[in-house]
């Protein structure tokens, strides 16, 4: 049986990475069931920044939101930030993403994820009586392992990434592992798996493929077009981080949750789907594997379901045709 739902008695929750996709519509979903949500973010310009800005604009006049442009690697902002603002809950989201990204650029994952992630960290262990910290992990810290019958589980051994960006995750999970044990706050790691949706990142394989098969251009199919992936859609998403915040584990207990669809896909059939939902035919580039990329990932999803429920509702090509009606609309392309 899920333990009872951890009331937040009117404080407010801490959502770092606001401007982005999955924080967006975290604090969409929050500010809908009548919470007060203080947003945090840079807003860089990892990718288009027009597009984060776009995001903060739904939500800029939304009663209950207060957004805070803040370095999360800024230790004393944020916690002046979680002091002044009496926060008790936090969901982490804010990151430096993207595998290929931290070949090039490994010193922003330095900066973002494991200084930022460490004065989240301080600013909770320095709060009393601080309620629950979520945070963002991510499928990647599995390394390429072979793919069988059966999903990922958070047992599995993660020790083997073949990428800077899963090595900062897995820091994190350590990390948060030691705060919990010796400071007694409670805290669950969400390792997601491939999130694509409405407003999603532009740096993902099926939002960069929209733009170049719109635009007549060629995509290059990684891999050969061999690999899988588990796509999950954004709404489905939600419901297992809100489900996750609302079931805090016990205190000084730190667990690790897969948040995924539990459906791997072959990208061959996502880019098929994709081209179903945009009525176009894409000319494809083969090519091999990327440095950092893993073949397949697959999650066992049975531990958030326990917990909370979560079963992932919406499929592929329906996550798709909103995602390309979205794009159309967002880019007034027909």
């Amino acid at each position: 049986m899920a333990p009872s739902v951890d009331k937040r008695m009117g404080s407010p929750v801490l959502v770092t990475g606001a401007a982005g996709f999955i924080g967006h519509a975290v604090a969409h979903r929050l500010l809908d069931r009548g919470e007060t949500v203080i947003g945090v973010d840079i807003v860089n310009d990892y990718y288009d920044p027009a597009l984060k800005e776009a995001r903060l604009a739904t939500m800029l006049d939304r009663p209950g939101f207060a957004f805070h442009r803040i370095d999360i690697a800024d230790a004393p902002a944020i916690a002046s930030l979680v002091r002044d603002g009496g926060v008790r809950h936090a969901v982490h989201l804010a990151a430096q993403a993207g595998v290929r990204h931290s070949i090039d650029n490994p010193f922003a994952y330095e900066h973002s994820n494991l200084a930022g992630h460490l004065s989240i960290l301080e600013a909770c262990r320095h709060t009393a009586d601080f309620g629950h910290l979520v945070y963002a992990s991510s499928s990647s810290v599995y390394g390429d392992r072979p793919m069988g019958g059966e999903g990922f589980t958070e047992d599995d051994p993660a020790l083997h990434p073949v990428s800077l960006y899963a090595a900062t995750k897995r820091s994190c999970e350590l990390m948060s592992e030691s705060y919990a044990a010796l400071y007694g706050f409670p805290q669950t790691g969400l390792r997601f798996f491939t999130v694509y949706g409405p407003w999603g990142r532009p740096d993902m394989a099926y939002f960069s493929f929209t733009r170049k098969i719109m635009n007549g251009e060629p995509i290059e199919v990684y891999g050969e077009g061999r690999m899988a992936r588990d796509f999950t859609y954004i709404d489905d998403i939600v419901d297992g981080i809100i489900g996750a915040l609302d079931h805090a584990p016990a205190a000084g207990e730190h667990r690790i949750l897969n948040i995924g669809d539990s459906h791997p896909v072959g990208l061959m059939e996502m880019i098929e789907t994709l081209e179903t939902a945009l009525g176009r035919t894409a000319e494809k580039i083969m090519r091999p594997m990327q440095p950092g990329d893993v073949t397949a990932t697959y999650a066992d999803i049975s531990r958030l379901n326990a917990l909370c429920g979560y079963k992932p509702k919406v499929m592929l090509a329906e996550g798709l045709g909103r995602f390309a009606a979205w794009y159309k609309g967002h880019y007034g392309e027909g």
